[in-house]
């Protein structure tokens, strides 16, 4: 399904959503003070304004070590062509306080995020949302060093000032192909053949 970018997108937002209003500390703040999990960049929330979390994908990228993975066989005479795998890689960002800033909330919320991130690596199962619920799919979730150069560059592409924000890297989400199942002969009989190796 090609849905799966937004699939993916919707269970991080949900998946965070939750574990910050069944918290102490930031229940409050998500409950009912009005902050949010937005899929917008930093800039889109503080323009419109709102306050919260931005968990915005700003990049794409294949998989190159599941990119050969073989057809799967819907039936012994019935391929389904290979899906496309990809790695998703998200720009988390604390907004508070509009354009001024509230560092200690900012903290606050970061150290949620890697807490929950730290603890639940992978989200399978009553996890997914949207498209993926239901499925078998698995997205492990993996804190993503930067340098200060990489950090600097997605920061200058977003025409803003620098803010407190880590990246983490979803995989292995898979697009499907819009291509027909392939029908094939089975093969039914094996017919081995025997070889005289001559020295």
């Amino acid at each position: 399904m090609y849905t799966a970018l937004r699939a993916t997108s919707q269970t991080l937002l949900r998946f965070l959503e939750t574990n910050f209003q069944a918290d102490a500390l930031l229940s409050g703040l998500f409950s009912a003070g009005g902050m949010v999990v937005s899929l917008n960049t930093p800039q889109e929330m503080t323009k419109k304004p709102a306050e919260g979390l931005s968990v915005w994908l700003y990049r794409v990228i294949r998989d190159e070590h599941r990119l050969n993975d073989p057809p799967e066989r819907l039936a012994p005479n019935l391929l389904r062509p290979s899906a496309l795998p990809v790695r998703l890689h998200y720009l988390m960002t604390p907004v508070t306080e509009r354009k001024l800033g509230d560092p200690e909330t900012e903290q606050l919320i970061m150290g949620k995020v890697l807490q929950t991130f730290h603890s639940h690596a992978v989200l399978r199962g009553a996890d997914l949302r949207a498209e993926l619920a239901g499925t078998e799919a698995e997205l492990k979730i993996r804190l993503e060093p930067m340098s200060l150069e990489e950090i600097t560059r997605v920061w200058e592409a977003l025409e803003g000032s620098y803010q407190l924000s880590v990246s983490y890297e979803v995989s292995v989400v898979y697009i499907d192909s819009d291509l027909e199942p392939e029908k094939v002969t089975p093969v039914e009989v094996a017919m081995p053949e025997h070889g005289l190796i001559v020295g």
